[in-house]
């Protein structure tokens, strides 16, 4: 009996010893980002977490800081040095350390000129925007590795519109106002219709809109709950001037990314499919839902542009498209701008056609990992 007790104190004891050992190899990472507490941002990065546990099988957990460790314009630098292990970060917030991916996230404006429905076009250019960083531009990846980072993948917000304080509805009616923008693009699309083209962090917009300093934000509609914009905005004109803010949904410390056994590196990639569709996901619902809140607030008036101006904004984006290349040509030496545009535009046109059916979060992770993420050699990429 004595005997029996002994050996059941022994296994008893190896496996608390093996379940201590499990935990103490547990790797935790970081993730940080700028979103606030609660938002769509951070539920996704929830998720982001959940995934990586779940797909490694316990060896890598996630912890998230929503916008307290990092914010949105402090989260390259504090990727690059250590501060986080994983973020993700709004490429035109660090514009000269990333002008390659800048140049192609500029063309998002070429959605307009597809069938789309207006809350799909953030699925279908966050796939294209990671299938070209994956598989066709290594000179956009080796931006990341200057600022020792790993790309990991893409997400994509729905197509932007004026958020305003004001009625704006005309070409008219833009010009002189003081628009706030998030990327190129939307600054030389203000100065072309003769309006002021304010550059400002998306966690100030609403002191600038509820104090006068903005007329309008170019944003998308999901803003209005995130960020509390619906406190502030009296007046909503869709459909110009179009185009999505694609970004890093999760960019990776190099040296933290190397750490990693190659599993480990894979779930990293599956959880950057699960959080990349399920922000993009939820911004189209979210753009649904407020536009229809929107409508029933006395507070709010949504309007539809003029003919004027949608017509304006069209020559636009023509021209635009054409003058990209040359511009970051002109400003950072990139002499293949052309043909990186020419690579990107087919992808952008064929994923188009890809998400017209998904109808859940689940299918549209499904369509990022089977097309893209799963795809990636992680014992190659990041090396």
């Amino acid at each position: 009996m004595r005997k029996t007790r002994h050996l059941s104190a022994m296994v008893s004891a190896a496996v608390l010893t093996t379940a201590m050992l499990g935990q103490a190899q547990a790797t935790e990472l970081k993730y940080a980002t700028g979103y606030p507490p609660n938002s769509i941002g951070s539920k996704a990065a929830d998720r982001y977490a959940e995934a990586l546990k779940e797909h490694s099988g316990g060896t890598l957990t996630g912890k998230v800081y929503p916008q307290t460790l990092l914010n949105f314009m402090e989260m390259s630098d504090g990727l690059r040095d250590g501060m986080a292990d994983a973020g993700a970060v709004l490429l035109t917030y660090a514009s000269t350390q990333y002008p390659r991916v800048n140049l192609v996230g500029e063309s998002s404006m070429l959605l307009e000129f597809t069938d789309l429905e207006q809350h799909r076009a953030g699925m279908a250019f966050g796939g294209a925007m990671a299938e070209y960083m994956f598989n066709h531009c290594e000179s956009c990846l080796d931006e990341f590795t200057e600022q020792n980072q790993v790309y990991a993948g893409a997400g994509a917000s729905t197509r932007y519109m004026l958020l305003c304080n004001e009625p704006v509805t005309t070409v008219e009616d833009l010009k002189g106002k003081r628009l706030r923008h998030g990327g190129a693009n939307w600054s030389r699309w203000a100065e072309a219709m003769e309006a002021s083209p304010v550059s400002m962090s998306v966690n100030e917009m609403y002191e600038g809109i509820s104090q006068g300093v903005l007329d309008c934000t170019i944003q998308s509609t999901p803003e209005l709950t995130i960020f509390k914009m619906m406190e502030v905005v009296t007046h909503i004109t869709t459909d110009v001037p179009g185009g999505v803010y694609g970004t890093s949904s999760n960019s990776i410390n190099r040296d933290f990314w190397q750490s990693l056994d190659s599993k480990q590196r894979e779930a990293v990639m599956y959880a950057t499919a699960v959080t990349s569709a399920d922000i993009t996901w939820a911004y189209a619902k979210a753009s649904l839902d407020n536009l229809e809140t929107a409508r029933k607030l006395e507070e709010i008036t949504v309007h539809t542009p003029s003919e004027g101006l949608v017509e304006a904004n069209r020559n636009f984006i023509r021209a635009d498209l054409e003058r990209i290349a040359s511009a970051y040509q002109e400003r950072y030496g990139i002499a293949d701008g052309e043909k990186m545009l020419a690579d990107f535009r087919p992808i952008v046109e064929k994923w188009a056609s890809m998400v017209d059916d998904i109808d859940s979060p689940e299918a549209l992770t499904k369509l990022y990992w089977d097309e893209v993420y799963s795809k990636v050699d992680v014992d190659k990429h990041g090396f």
